[in-house]
């Protein structure tokens, strides 16, 4: 393996080894091009990570080895890594929980073998009050023409209650539907709105869809999973390179984008997303200006 290297960014440097280290068998993609392309994207995808809790999947030794998750920060991080004091669920404790704002800690998160990012629905500032609510669309098999349907049906939905959605390929299996929030409301008040969403279409279309956990009652209905939506949980964030063979990335898209058949939850990896990133700005770019209360949506709802 290649001796470390030190890399400088901002005003941090940094000390990362084993650059050659194939971390995608098959793929042969290893740990730096991994880097490179984080530190690549870096400017689109930290606008989506900024000042949220983060879940680090790391594989030190590649998705060929033992992988884990972190939520607490390391005692050998640097002190310049960002962290936040976080009240564990259903414990009277607290942990220090990592947020990245900035290249360097995108980077030297990398070095320590992360692979995939997940974030909170909430922010630092206002932990219990998310800005996000997700809808993890999960087929029941690889079968992608009933996602880009219930991506399109829910869409319909939420706009008929005037919010506005914003959709995203997985890179595993599904889509994400996630429209901004203007944080007035707590986890448990979104939670509610959200199995109510989906309760509505499951009622709706009661052998296409289900919001039952149960893998083994589901049959060959999609999973319109809406658990995301509470303290402490967390969701893939965009443009996060996921631990799959291919590389795949989660990939916002234009809503538009659906109507290419070719479409699938991996259809973005290492190989293709900055080819694509110089052709399109990042289609949730206006995600933010979209923030709005749950009243109206309340009250619409109720109406439906």
């Amino acid at each position: 393996m290649s001796p470390s290297q030190e890399i400088r960014i901002g005003d941090h440097t940094i000390e990362i080894d084993n650059l050659d280290k194939v971390f995608f068998p098959g793929n042969e993609v290893t740990k730096g091009r991994l880097l490179d392309y984080y530190r690549a994207i870096s400017d689109v995808m930290l606008p989506h990570l900024e000042d949220r809790p983060l879940t680090l999947q790391r594989f030190p030794d590649g998705i060929g080895g033992e992988g884990f998750y972190q939520k607490k920060v390391s005692d050998h991080f640097p002190g310049w890594i960002g962290r936040t004091s976080v009240m564990l669920k259903g414990e009277d404790k607290k942990q220090e929980q990592l947020f990245c704002n900035d290249a360097a800690t995108l980077a030297y998160l990398v070095g320590q073998g992360t692979i995939a990012f997940h974030i909170w629905q909430s922010r630092r500032d206002k932990l219990h009050h998310p800005d996000r609510l997700v809808f993890d669309l999960d087929p029941p098999d690889d079968n992608f023409e009933p996602v880009r349907k219930a991506a399109r049906e829910l869409k319909r939905l939420l706009e008929s209650v005037e919010l506005t959605p914003f959709v995203m390929t997985t890179g595993s299996r599904g889509l994400h539907v996630v429209t901004p929030l203007d944080r007035s409301h707590n986890f448990e008040a979104v939670r509610t709105f959200a199995k109510d969403i989906a309760n509505l279409l499951t009622g709706k279309y009661p052998d296409r869809y289900t919001t039952d956990i149960r893998k083994d009652k589901r049959g060959d209905r999609l999973f319109l999973d809406y658990l995301h939506n509470a303290y402490g949980q967390n969701s893939i964030a965009p443009y996060s390179v996921r631990p799959l063979k291919s590389a795949p990335v989660a990939t916002p898209l234009d809503w538009d984008e659906l109507n290419n058949g070719k479409l699938h939850a991996q259809s973005y990896t290492l190989k293709n997303i900055l080819r694509r990133m110089g052709q399109k700005k990042d289609p949730w770019t206006s995600f933010k200006r979209h923030a709005r209360s749950l009243d109206t949506p309340r009250r619409l709802l109720e109406d439906i």
